[in-house]
């Protein structure tokens, strides 16, 4: 028994290793943006970190003044990717329910309506807000097997130069699924 209770340790062990094995790293020769990714249970997660001056560059030319985009710019923002390539059904996730651990502490992302408010009470205008939600990580969707997927901007609510864990949650009829990116790095 104690044989067979050692191997199944390492069998286990193995296992952990072969999941933590699959995050990746790369780096844009071009920008220097570098996207961490990972796949778990058939779904592709990634995230590409955008500079504060992409940020700026990208809401100013959409109708915001720098004041008004800041906190956001500033806010450690991502271009996120989930993808169910061969998830065993369609997965339902809402961001909300994603976690991001800093220094040993976990927290909420902030919602995208929470930074929609904020945006508003500083005065953005209609057409600037409409852009800034279009162009968010969707707060909620499903996505079929085969490559079902979407794309946007996601805020984690750090200050530039945090290095954090990012899990991304979904589920399957009911069924709790997640993938986690170890020590990504908030680009300064």
């Amino acid at each position: 028994m104690k044989g067979f209770t050692t191997a199944a340790l390492l069998a286990l062990f193995s296992l952990n290793c072969i999941a933590a094995a699959e995050q990746h790293s790369s780096t844009d020769p071009a920008t220097g943006a570098i996207t961490w990714e990972t796949r778990a249970h058939g779904v592709h997660f990634a995230l590409t970190q955008i500079l504060p001056e992409q940020v700026r560059a990208f809401y100013v030319n959409r109708g915001f003044t720098l004041e008004q985009i800041e906190s956001y710019a500033t806010s450690c923002v991502y271009m996120t990717v989930l993808r169910n390539d061969d998830a065993p059904g369609v997965i339902h996730f809402v961001s909300n329910d994603w976690m991001i651990r800093v220094a040993g502490h976990s927290h909420k992302l902030t919602s995208v309506e929470d930074w929609w408010r904020r945006m508003k009470k500083n005065g953005a205008k209609n057409s600037a807000l409409i852009a800034f939600r279009w162009a968010q990580f969707p707060p909620e969707q499903e996505y079929r097997p085969g490559g079902d997927w979407n794309q946007g901007m996601l805020s984690v609510g750090l200050a530039p130069g945090r290095r954090f864990d990012a899990t991304a949650r979904w589920d399957i009829k009911g069924k709790a699924y997640e993938a986690t990116l170890k020590g990504v790095e908030c680009a300064e």
